[in-house]
């Protein structure tokens, strides 16, 4: 993610694709909805939080002190234990718990309105900050919204891809950059490929960017030369 006016770099985002021995390389699509009915998920959650953490300690070893966010789904997200695990691994890697995002989306949030908000609630007693991924393709209610411990919206980037061609698109988009600000929140626009839309967000006032534009998935390992160049 990098700011919409200025261009500092402030945070990466964790994405994770399986090596498959026969398939080659899986998207999150291809697998993730199996872990999440077969219980796996948690586990993969876990893997990932531990490997992005150690990552960002790396990152801020060699001077660049950035967050690194973390999806979540409502398996976990409903789970009481996972505000413990998380100050474990910062306590453990000595990393702040202010420079992990944990995402969540609209649908997880009202899969179980009241548990979602005990955990989110304890995560941000812990410093964590907390963000609403996908923006607007879900269903939720504003007036739960406003209650929740979160920091951040993210516009999805299925709105951000046509703002410059299509009038709706970019009412949603501006809607939703007032909406954010109204509520105290950083908003962040997803899917920017070219400096045009970039352009047209920074005049919107939306905070942050983050898109095939700015840099493509990339290993962790990669991200202190990209960052250094």
């Amino acid at each position: 993610q990098q700011q919409a006016h200025g261009g500092a770099v402030l945070g990466a985002e964790a994405l994770v694709r399986w090596q498959h021995p026969e398939h080659g390389l899986l998207g999150p699509n291809e697998f993730i909805p199996l872990a999440e009915t077969t219980g796996l998920i948690r586990p993969l959650t876990s893997y990932v939080l531990a490997s992005a953490l150690r990552d960002c300690r790396t990152w801020r070893d060699a001077g660049h002190d950035i967050s690194v966010a973390v999806n979540v789904s409502a398996r976990c997200l409903l789970d009481l234990e996972l505000p413990l695990e998380i100050q474990r691994l910062s306590a453990e890697l000595d990393v702040p718990t202010d420079r992990l995002v944990v995402e969540i989306t609209e649908s997880v949030i009202m899969s179980d309105p009241n548990r979602a908000l005990e955990v989110l609630n304890r995560l941000h007693a812990l410093g964590v900050r907390l963000s609403i991924d996908d923006f607007g393709t879900g269903y939720s209610s504003l007036a739960y919204l406003k209650n929740l411990p979160v920091q951040e919206l993210k516009v999805d980037r299925s709105f951000v891809t046509h703002m410059r061609e299509q009038q709706s698109e970019l009412a949603i988009v501006r809607s939703t950059v007032d909406l954010g600000h109204n509520l105290g929140m950083h908003v962040v626009a997803e899917g920017v490929e070219d400096a045009a839309t970039w352009q047209e967000l920074n005049a919107l006032g939306c905070d942050e960017i983050q898109g095939y534009f700015l840099g493509k998935p990339m290993p962790a390992a990669t991200v202190v030369d990209w960052l250094s160049e």
